[in-house]
């Protein structure tokens, strides 16, 4: 079973969207579990859970020796007693950006994830360093915290092990599967709005369908990462 621990200030949060359709319908199959750790139940005689940075400069730095306490109780949470196969993740903007490859490394060579969500201005690095987490970005934009980030890095992990989909090729034709965008589907009425079905997709002809599907994928591709570059250069 892949275990997944989420240390966060608002545990409230979860499970929320993580328990509904194929994800809910997965966890009670027992293919995953997930395990939320309140970081304030470590708090010790009223202590403050952040305090202002070194330096100088906005906002407030969430403390390590708290930070410490909640991952040292998180971590053994796990049934696995490998803690090897758990992946031991910090996600902050300025970690390395989630796609689909990392995805797929989780999900195939890990047995679970240990996720730490951040908040207010951040955490203190040294927690970081002393734990050799993983720093993992969902993208180049700030979020209020990790919460939002957590519930994206999970659902993606979750739905690509093994059973989780109704449809396990599925995962063969999603966008990004061997760096491509996924090719437009349509479905019936044939006519809507005056737009036909691509008489293609009508033809029975399977290979020209492949054929067709592939050639979308490619120019939606090809399209995405011209205008990309365009607005790097501009």
């Amino acid at each position: 079973m892949f275990e997944v621990n989420i240390v966060t200030i608002f545990p409230e949060v979860f499970p929320g969207l993580l328990d509904i359709s194929i994800l809910a319908r997965a966890r009670k199959k027992k293919i995953w579990d997930l395990k939320v750790t309140d970081i304030k139940e470590f708090l010790i005689n009223n202590e403050k859970i952040d305090d202002r940075p070194f330096g100088g400069g906005p906002g407030m730095i969430i403390k390590p020796d708290i930070l410490q306490r909640a991952y040292e109780k998180a971590i053994v949470s796990f049934n696995n007693p490998r803690i090897d196969k758990i992946e031991k993740i910090m996600l902050t903007p300025t970690g390395e950006n989630l796609n689909q490859e990392i995805v797929e490394e989780l999900s195939t060579n890990k047995e679970g994830m240990l996720i730490m969500c951040g908040r207010y201005e951040g955490v203190d690095e040294r927690f970081i360093e002393h734990n050799d987490l993983r720093k993992i970005s969902i993208g180049n934009y700030v979020l209020s915290g990790g919460e939002t980030a957590a519930i994206v890095l999970t659902e993606a992990v979750v739905r690509f092990l093994p059973n989780v989909l109704g449809n396990e090729n599925s995962k063969k034709v999603e966008s990004f599967n061997k760096g491509l965008l996924e090719y437009p589907q349509y479905t019936k009425p044939r006519v809507w709005k005056n737009k036909s079905v691509p008489e293609v997709l009508l033809s029975g002809n399977h290979a020209k369908v492949d054929n067709w599907r592939k050639t979308q994928s490619e120019i939606i591709t090809k399209k995405r990462l011209t205008n990309k570059n365009k607005k790097n250069y501009s």
